[in-house]
């Protein structure tokens, strides 16, 4: 699992966590404490059980974000011995299974948070995830869509997003249209809906469609390797030769060292 990734779903585990407390969420993990000694000195004994519990569970988190895993568990092991049935401990445990490979206490950890939660939108994302992550898309598809029906959700177009993605992996173009669709409605800017939506569109021939979806992608954010590449296929396809001449030049010029550029080199556009 890759660190922006792992980072993004530290966010969504601690979101709800935050939601209602007046510092809104941690700008930063820079100054995290440097051990589970550390933290308990900080959180100290004499808050509540539930505050002992959140704090907790808001660290490791916060740990698992910087990959540090066997911390992230320590933290973890503390907000539950502090709340046994804390529901979102549980679900930063099943996030810090999943990165350690550990399937079966993963999914067990996800159930728990669940089977104590079940309307949790985080929980249902991320377990829908660790579902589409271990060759079970399908079954995947149900809790992201149970995660975006919680009115208070905070990132429903995520789900979305990601729920075409595990479409796809089973082939599923029809359903992954609707799920970019619906998360670009809800966030016209989502990058990953909108590079998704350019790479399904070419896929599909619907080639106009496609180059709308990349060139906003690449206005948005610094063209990728990528996202330059699916450009420049596009615009060939369509016989634009001069935009294709322009998108090879950035694929140079940025991305030498890239596939995508090995793969323009070789002539092998698909």
């Amino acid at each position: 699992m890759t660190s922006q990734f792992r980072l993004a779903m530290a966010y969504i585990a601690v979101l709800g966590a935050f939601a209602g407390c007046a510092g809104g969420l941690p700008g930063s993990f820079d100054n995290l404490p440097a051990s589970d000694a550390d933290s308990g000195a900080i959180i100290g004994d004499v808050a509540s059980a539930r505050d002992r519990a959140r704090a907790h569970t808001d660290l490791a988190a916060a740990y698992y974000g910087q990959g540090r895993m066997g911390v992230a568990l320590e933290e973890v092991r503390l907000a539950l011995t502090a709340e046994p049935n804390y529901a979102p401990a549980y679900n930063v445990l099943g996030l810090v299974h999943m990165d350690l490979r550990e399937n079966a206490q993963a999914q067990q950890a996800f159930e728990r948070s669940l089977q104590i939660n079940p309307n949790d939108a985080d929980t249902n994302h991320n377990y829908g995830w660790f579902l589409c992550q271990t060759q079970r898309e399908e079954q995947s598809i149900r809790y992201f869509l149970l995660a975006v029906r919680n009115p208070l959700y905070a990132a429903p177009q995520k789900s979305y997003a990601l729920a075409a993605t595990c479409a796809l992996r089973k082939n599923n173009e029809r359903d992954a249209l609707e799920y970019l669709d619906r998360a670009l409605r809800l966030d016209p800017n989502y990058l990953p809906a909108l590079i998704s939506m350019a790479q399904l569109k070419y896929r599909r021939g619907d080639l106009d469609d496609a180059r709308i979806a990349v060139e906003r992608f690449n206005k948005l954010v610094e063209p990728t390797a990528e996202s330059l590449w699916l450009a420049l296929r596009i615009e060939r396809k369509l016989g634009h030769r001069s935009a294709e001449a322009g998108y090879a030049t950035q694929l140079r010029r940025r991305f030498a060292g890239s596939r995508e550029y090995q793969e323009l080199q070789k002539g092998r556009f698909e």
